[in-house]
């Protein structure tokens, strides 16, 4: 393998790689990137919600001249759990598991919409939907492989009121389940607030979703290295997408979807999966401190109630 190898075991058998929320943006160019550095044997599985969207984006990735692996097009909506059972088992029985998942769907959130009455959508699909695929896909990820949860700098614990910490430092998956459950309900509420959570949903959301992986993480650390096998939370820097444009005034740092895949693809296809990286925030190559970041007070500022 020209472009590193996933596992010993898989070298010479094809491998599957996943991608949500892969119709446009970093999750279409994580698709075309997979396929470009994938062999010819191998399949790479582009998902969304919409089945056009979907059709359409697998069969353009298909005919671009780097592509080597085969692409097909499956709809998934993240946020049914059931979903994303039956497709982690239907590769359990059809592949013997899976060898790449990227799990990058998010909910676009304009500046001017109400944050709560956007939390169900966006909670539902940023972080329900993870914990769905750390339970289903991770039993299935083959020695080797790479579970991959597209997060950002703010999923850093420290950009939480500290009266929050104790919810999400040390906490077992279950734990984190439920203190986003109780954050959702304080929205509903009319209490975050009052409970130090902020009004921009990212935050408690990106939070959470590091919390879920340094869960999952704990628990597998020590097989998982011996078998080289890679699960970490990834922050891609600032990416000019339809998603986060309406964000930010000045994007002449922004890059590309294509030049912020390149670094998440060279943490999956890195030869071997670094202990030093094994379920932390990965940003550029190097972990993010878990406890560094300060609450986002002028964010919170600029939102409406």
């Amino acid at each position: 393998m020209d472009a590193g190898v996933l596992s010993v075991a898989c070298m010479n058998a094809s491998r599957i790689a996943l991608v949500t929320g892969a119709n446009q943006g970093l999750g279409r160019a994580l698709v075309e990137g997979l396929a470009a550095r994938m062999n010819r044997d191998d399949l790479v599985l582009l998902t969304g919600r919409s089945h056009q969207r979907v059709t359409d984006a697998a069969r353009e990735v298909t005919q671009l001249p780097g592509t080597r692996a085969r692409v097909e097009g499956r709809v998934l909506d993240v946020t049914g759990t059931d979903a994303i059972v039956h497709l982690a088992e239907d590769l359990q029985a059809r592949y013997g598991g899976i060898d790449v998942v990227v799990s990058n769907a998010v909910a676009r959130l304009l500046p001017e919409e109400s944050q709560a009455e956007r939390a169900d959508e966006f909670i539902d699909v940023s972080n329900t939907a993870t914990h769905g695929i750390l339970r289903s896909f991770g039993p299935v990820l083959r020695p080797g492989g790479r579970l991959i949860v597209v997060a950002s700098s703010l999923g850093t614990l420290g950009h939480l009121d500290p009266r929050l910490h104790h919810l999400f430092d040390g906490a077992s998956l279950d734990q984190v389940e439920y203190a986003v459950e109780s954050w959702r309900s304080a929205v509903h509420n009319n209490t975050a607030a009052e409970a130090g959570w902020p009004r921009w949903l990212n935050v408690p959301s990106k939070v959470a979703q590091v919390a879920a992986i340094r869960a999952v993480a704990a628990e597998r650390r020590e097989h998982d290295l011996a078998m080289d096998t890679l699960i970490a939370a990834v922050c891609p820097g600032m990416v000019d997408t339809a998603t986060s444009r309406p964000w930010f005034s000045d994007y002449s740092q922004a890059q590309s979807p294509a030049a912020a895949a390149g670094a998440v693809l060279d943490l999956i296809f890195a030869e071997h999966a670094d202990p030093a990286l094994y379920g932390e925030l990965v940003r550029f190559g190097k972990a993010l401190p878990w406890h560094d970041g300060t609450p986002p007070v002028e964010q919170d500022r600029m939102l409406t109630p």
